[in-house]
């Protein structure tokens, strides 16, 4: 659901059915960016690339955690929504994911990690705001100088896409309803979720 006429399942060809069927193999159904992404599908085709590109080399939790701050800080509830679910199913438990959401100056992370978290945040919020202190504090926490590139990317890739699905009234899937209410709640920061699919 979004503002925008998208291409219907039924008409979908060429790269469109390409897109949309790689996408319900991939999370099992067709979810509302794969439609948003229909009247443009080389830019999906592009940010797939993108962030494939950004998020392999990254430790799947760190990606979660950067992923989860920016979509925050954005206030994109798709993306906080489906982040903080993966981050809730494969990293850690779903009430410290909706105490991170809540919480994000003091997220019960270990101190690497809520060095991660803020910095992402900070790149979404006001990427001139970052200092050389706060790269220096990064260092101090273990990261590499990749390691901080890699959050940084990771960030800064969110932006694109939250912006893009908020600017264009795309809702997040209606099976976020169905996710535990107290993390639904924490993480849908923006946009309502859709009610049907």
């Amino acid at each position: 659901m979004s503002f925008l006429r998208t291409v219907s399942e039924g008409e979908a060809t060429g790269d469109v059915a390409v897109n949309y069927q790689k996408d319900i193999e991939r999370v099992g159904y067709l979810p509302n960016y794969s439609r948003t992404f229909s009247l443009h599908p080389a830019a999906y085709q592009a940010w797939r690339g993108l962030i494939a590109s950004i998020a392999k080399p990254m430790d799947p939790r760190r990606y979660e955690i950067a992923t989860v701050g920016a979509a925050r800080r954005l206030r994109s509830s798709y993306c906080s929504l489906a982040h903080g679910e993966i981050l809730a199913e494969e990293h850690l438990e779903p009430s410290v994911v909706a105490r991170i959401a809540e919480d994000p100056d003091h997220p019960p992370l270990d101190e690497t990690e809520a060095q991660v978290f803020r910095f992402a945040t900070k790149v979404a919020d006001d990427a001139t705001s970052v200092t050389e202190e706060d790269i220096a504090a990064l260092r101090s926490a273990g990261l590499s100088d990749r390691d901080i590139l890699d959050v940084a990317l990771a960030s800064a890739a969110r932006c694109f896409f939250s912006k893009v699905l908020d600017a264009t009234g795309t809702l997040a899937d209606s099976v976020f309803n169905e996710m535990d209410p107290v993390l639904r709640e924490a993480l849908t920061v923006g946009r309502p979720i859709a009610q049907e699919i």
